[in-house]
Formats: C-alpha cells, structure tokens, sequence
C-alpha cells in the first residue's frame, strides 16, 4: 500500500475533492495506539471480494440476515400457513364484489423475515443497483481528468470501496425493513413473482400490540390488502416497469457537488473520535458520501410517491368497500395502517438514508379520497379503467383536489365512452386470460 497521500501535496490527487478532508485529517491527526491507513484499507478490502455489477450482493444479503436476526425468527409452523392461506382465500372472495380486476393470488402461504429477505432478493437488486450504479460511477467520474489520470488505479479502488460501502449500507436498510414489513406487498412494490402472496406473522404480532383489535381480524384486514395488491399488479400489467422505470430515472438524474459533498466530509469528520473504530464505522454506515438530489431526481421522486400513493389508495379504497358492514374492526386498522405507511417506520427512514429512495406513499389518503370520489360518481368499472393507461393516471397536482378529478367537462376529454368501454374489456378479458386461478391454494408455497 502506497503512503497517505499529503493534502498539501500539488501532486495529491484527492485535493479539492470529498477524500481530501477525510484523509487529511486521518494522516495530519492520527492518535498513537490507532490503526494507520494503510491497515484501514486493508479492512475495507476484506468486504471487496470479486464480485459484479455496482455492489457486493453477497455482502448486502449478509448484512441483512445478521440484521434481521437481532430479534427472533421463528419459522412460521403449518398452523400459521393454513391460517394466511384461509385468510386470503376469504379475503379474495370478499373482493370479489369491490373491483372489476380478478383474483391475483395462486398462493398464499407466512414467511419469515429471513424467507421474505430470500424471496426479495432479485427484485431489490433491480430496485436499488441502479441508484448505486449511477451514486459510484458519479463520484468515481467526479475527478477532474488530469487528477483521474493522477490517482490511476486508485480511483478504481475507491469505486470498489464505496460499492463496498453502499452494499453494508443496503444490506443495513434491508435487514431493518424485514423487521417492520407485515406482508409481501407492505411496501407497496411487488416484490416476487406474480400471484405469490405472503405475510410475516412474526411482525404482525407486535403490529397487532395495543390495537385492541382480535388477532384472527388483524391478519384478515392484512390477508385483505395483500390480496388487492395482488389484484391490481396483475391485472396492471404495465405497473411494475412503471415503478421501476421511476426508479431509474431517479438514478440516472445523480449529479456529483463535489463542494457539497465535500462540505457534508467536513462536518462529519468532526464529531469523528479517531480513538474510538466504532465511530469512525458509524461515519461510513451513515452515508458520509450521499449524494445531494438533483433537479431530475426530484422529479423522479416525485413520479415515485404519486405513483406508490395511488396504488396503496387503491388498495385503501377497495378494501374499505369489502369490509363495510362485515368487519366492525375495520375502521380502527385502516386508520392504524394509513398512519403507519403515510408516516414511514424507523426501518423505512433508514433504508431512505442509506439508499436515498422514501418508498412512502405520502398522500395515501388523498389518493383514497380521489378514488372513492371517482367510484361513487361514475362506478367501479370508471375507477380501475384509469389503470388501463399510465397516461390516464392522476398526477401530483390531481391529489391536490381529489374530489374534482375527471369531474364534469373534463371526463369526456380523456377518452370517450366508446372508446373507454373497448379498452376497459381489452384490460379485464387479458387479465383474466393470465390469471393462474380464482383464488389462492392453501398451498404454503
């Protein structure tokens, strides 16, 4: 390993870049009895393994079961299995009169917080490589040429360190969430294969703590909305590459300030006790070199959560319908979930922090607003056809008056009736065709 680059070095590569600080205090102020930079790297490369694409899945997913596994992880016995699986197969045949899409669910079965980390897996990499990808190649890229061509090899180290970095980062944000997520769909993306629907049973105990409310009525308010998921992803078949695609434009919009970035090194670095490792690991873990939103980013983010609000008002607005004047309870755990998922739990932020993505549906409750307004004007067929078409789906600034959206002269304008009752059967004859069944097995796959 090559000495500590010295700041004040014209030939210093890092100067006026984010690692300036960072190394410059580590070489002008190392204390006596701690680790010179040189045994600091050699620790980072122990999580650099060869691997491929923007971060170390292998280190991520490590990372995530260590997390999950602070708390007990029992997995869940035959009896719980039987239980989701009856809830669902009742939920789906409540359902039934409450949306124009079919059934969605082939399988219903409870999972473990280390199975719903298994069985996420491939989708979270879709979801968050991109954003990583383009935070690592940015940074990398930040370098003026001349200090690229300086640092050589070291600016490939330093891609490798942060994706390194990024991985303990996801892999802390994941393991967190699989202790909060009640269900397959709580985050509002789909994240396994069609038809596959899961809750933790694990989580929902505590969920259930306080609310008054019976165990057997809370997994079927839950078992409810895990089956409308189902319902309009499947049905929806555009929906998923939607959010996904905002995904991507989010990461695409990542713009590197290296003043700014560089500013956020400072500030950090002192409340950093050299003396102390575990301090200086709780300045990578906290995200030392988050990339500040750019314009585009915004946008995207924007796109996201509107998109995110629309889905779980959906789901809110059909399954308040398949509980009226069948589940007494009903009132009390929309109102438990709405503020749950508007608010965000703990695990929610820190997978924000790390990743940079809220996956919040903030305006959940305008959203459910709009779309009942919609239902009790023009009927059940009006609310799930503005699904057929991303260009036909509410905005931002259609949350801003839920009750006027597609009312009066504007209706007609959108599509006409003619028109709008062809591609409404075109919608719901395909998803029917796809459909793997009317209900779920009690399969506990």
């Amino acid at each position: 390993m090559s000495e500590t680059p010295n700041p004040e070095d014209p030939q210093n590569p890092f100067k006026g870049t984010p690692f300036e600080a960072l190394f410059g205090q580590m070489a002008g102020g190392m204390p006596a009895g701690m680790p010179d930079l040189s045994q600091l790297f050699g620790q980072l490369q122990s999580l650099m393994q060869p691997y491929d694409g923007p971060l170390n899945w292998d280190v991520a997913l490590d990372t995530a079961r260590k997390a999950a596994a602070t708390t007990p992880d029992p997995t869940p016995t035959q009896r719980q299995k039987d239980a989701v699986a009856d809830a669902v197969r009742l939920a789906d045949h409540w359902l039934d009169d409450t949306t124009s899409f079919p059934s969605g669910v082939s399988t219903a079965t409870a999972w473990s917080k280390a199975e719903w980390l298994v069985n996420t897996a491939d989708v979270w990499k879709t979801l968050v490589e991109p954003v990583a990808a383009s935070s690592v190649s940015s940074l990398s890229g930040a370098l003026p040429q001349e200090m690229a061509a300086m640092a050589g090899p070291m600016v490939g180290f330093l891609g490798k360190a942060v994706g390194a970095l990024l991985a303990s980062q996801a892999g802390s944000g994941l393991g967190a969430l699989a202790g909060e997520v009640l269900s397959l769909s709580d985050v509002g993306v789909p994240l396994a294969a069609p038809g596959r629907a899961a809750l933790l049973p694990v989580n929902i105990a505590p969920f259930a703590e306080g609310l008054g409310v019976s165990e057997d009525d809370v997994l079927l308010y839950l078992a409810l909305r895990e089956a409308a998921h189902q319902r309009l992803f499947a049905g929806v078949p555009w929906l998923r590459d939607h959010l996904v695609s905002a995904v991507r434009e989010y990461a695409s919009g990542v713009e590197v300030n290296l003043q700014a970035i560089q500013e956020r090194v400072e500030e950090q670095m002192r409340g950093v006790d050299m003396n102390d490792p575990e301090s200086l690991q709780q300045l990578f873990q906290n995200g030392m070199f988050e990339l500040p939103q750019s314009a585009k980013q915004k946008a995207a983010l924007e796109k996201l959560e509107t998109a995110l609000a629309l889905v779980e008002g959906w789901v809110d607005e059909v399954v308040g319908q398949a509980t009226a004047g069948r589940m007494p309870t009903a009132g009390k755990l929309q109102e438990a979930v709405r503020r749950r998922r508007a608010a965000g739990g703990p695990a929610e932020q820190v997978f924000a922090n790390l990743v940079g993505l809220e996956l919040r549906p903030r305006r959940l409750r305008d959203a459910a607003t709009l779309w009942g307004s919609l239902r009790t004007r023009q009927g059940v067929e009006a609310r799930d056809g503005v699904w057929m078409s991303p260009a036909l789906l509410p905005t931002a600034a259609d949350l801003d008056d839920p009750l006027g959206f597609r009312e009066g002269a504007d209706a007609p304008e959108l599509m006409s009736e003619d028109d709008f009752d062809a591609e409404l059967r075109k919608l719901l004859g395909g998803s029917a065709e796809g459909s793997d069944g009317p209900g779920p097995s009690a399969s506990g796959e």
